[in-house]
This record gives structure tokens, sequence and C-alpha cells, in this order.
């Protein structure tokens, strides 16, 4: 499966969790590809959702989502969420603009609790650089 999601943005994440770390090209990746993993299977569920409600359209609601945040306040670009959502998604669903801003909203959230956990174990490791492996060894320990 090839990376939807843009990794600058992923990158911005990570460093706003870094503190004084520096951040790998490879973790903004790693990252990336998981987040982009997580917002698929987000986007399956809500998709089973829709279709309990006789809906092909999904919507902030199905992911769990009642107040919807400004597009503005987002980190990551709406366009791919939207393409990660439709990553296992049959082509008769659409995906409701509330509902790509919920999904963006939601990875971000996501992105950021790993990229904080992932600059901890760094620390921990006395390094000076966030790497894949420590987004990677969060996904072995917390997941």
């Amino acid at each position: 499966m090839s990376v939807e999601l843009p990794f600058a943005p992923v990158d911005e994440i990570i460093r706003r969790n870094a503190g004084d770390l520096r951040v790998s090209a490879e973790a903004a990746e790693a990252l990336a590809r998981r987040v982009q993993e997580h917002g698929a299977d987000l986007a399956e569920g809500a998709a089973a959702q829709a279709d309990a409600d006789g809906r092909k359209t999904l919507m902030a609601a199905d992911f769990g989502v009642g107040q919807v945040v400004e597009r503005e306040d987002l980190t990551l670009p709406v366009a791919p969420v939207d393409r990660i959502a439709r990553l296992r998604i049959d082509s008769r669903y659409r995906v409701g603009m509330d509902a790509r801003i919920a999904l963006a909203d939601i990875l971000e959230d996501y992105a950021d609790n790993v990229a904080s956990a992932a600059a901890t174990l760094a620390r921990h490791a006395d390094r000076r650089t966030i790497q894949a492996d420590d987004i990677e060894t969060y996904f072995a320990l917390f997941e």
C-alpha cells in the first residue's frame, strides 16, 4: 500500500512533540504509514455504521465525532485524509467534508500521542534524534 499522507505535515506533528530532539525522515515515514493504516481501519468502521443506517455517505458521527473542528486548525491536509478514508471501503461510499475533517482531527491526535511517546523513548535511549525504531517500539509496546 502506498502512503497517501505527505511526510511534511507528519514531520511537523513529530517536531511539535520532540522539544529539542531532531527527527529522522524515516520516523516521519513510519508514523505516516501507521497513521494511514489507522485511518483506513477507522473508515471501514465508519462505512459499516453508515451502511447500518442505510446511508452511502460517511459523516463525522460515523467516526464518533459530535463537534467538528475548523479545517484551518488542522496540520494534516484533508485531501490525503480523504484518499486514506477510501483505501479499503467500497467505491459506492462518499465521504462528507465533515467526515474528512473529523477523521483528520482524529488522526492528528493519534499522531500526536505516538510522537510524544516516541520522543520519550528517544530520550530514554539517550539519543538526540527520534528514529523510526522509536515509532515502531511504541506500537510493539502499546498495541
